[in-house]
């Protein structure tokens, strides 16, 4: 677990260690999936957008939320 802590923390862009930029990179994609669906009514060029595009935007946000979620948790095992 050290080494993913290593990471987790070691691993730095500007002032931020990279589980905070998964935070907020998760987090953007997560509400940029539910703007996609939302928007689709109002948008019409949205509409054509297919279903699975959404799909794969929510596995990618789970995905990146899953891994902020280790790398956070590494500190304390």
């Amino acid at each position: 677990m050290d080494t993913i802590a290593g990471w987790a923390y070691g691993v730095t862009w500007g002032m931020f260690p990279l589980v905070v930029l998964l935070g907020f990179a998760a987090y953007a994609l997560f509400g940029a999936t539910a703007v996609l669906v939302s928007l689709k009514r109002f948008i019409r060029p949205l509409r054509r957008i297919p279903v699975r595009v959404h799909r794969w935007m929510a596995i990618a946000a789970l995905l990146l939320a899953t891994v902020h979620l280790i790398f956070g948790l590494s500190v304390y095992v």
